[in-house]
């Protein structure tokens, strides 16, 4: 399994604490890289030295929400190639429709549980570590 660079953009603090810790708690080699909103996120990926491999994106978030991020995202002729996962509450098929006419790679419901949201990350996180992903 290779590590992972994985930029996290998620505006609720106690969601990238529980993410955080199924990282750590299950020993995953991966880096992660926290983001409060979709600007800050953007600030972050204009450093072309620190690109992530993957990109989880939340979608109810201030500021610029998951959509128009995913937006900006696919329009830069650079970052367009990095596999962005949304990571949602949102069941909203609109939303779903929306994101992937975009080009997500993926679209995960958080699950309330939090046995089920600890194996949907671990599946999530291991099925990206074992892709082939473009060096950018």
């Amino acid at each position: 399994m290779k590590t992972l660079k994985i930029l996290l953009i998620e505006d609720d603090v106690i969601e990238v604490m529980k993410f955080n810790r199924v990282v750590s708690s299950n020993n995953l080699p991966h880096t992660i890289i926290e983001a409060n909103n979709g600007e800050e996120a953007l600030e972050l990926l204009k450093d072309k030295d620190n690109i992530p491999d993957i990109i989880l994106l939340d979608l109810n978030m201030p500021k610029i929400n998951g959509i128009e991020f995913l937006s900006i995202l696919k329009k830069d002729e650079f970052l367009k190639y990095v596999p962005t996962i949304i990571l949602t509450t949102s069941s909203n098929q609109r939303d779903l429709v929306a994101c992937y006419e975009i080009g997500i790679a993926g679209y995960v419901l958080k699950p309330l549980k939090y046995e089920e949201y600890v194996s949907k990350i671990e599946k999530l996180l291991a099925y990206w570590s074992i892709n082939e992903l473009k060096k950018l």
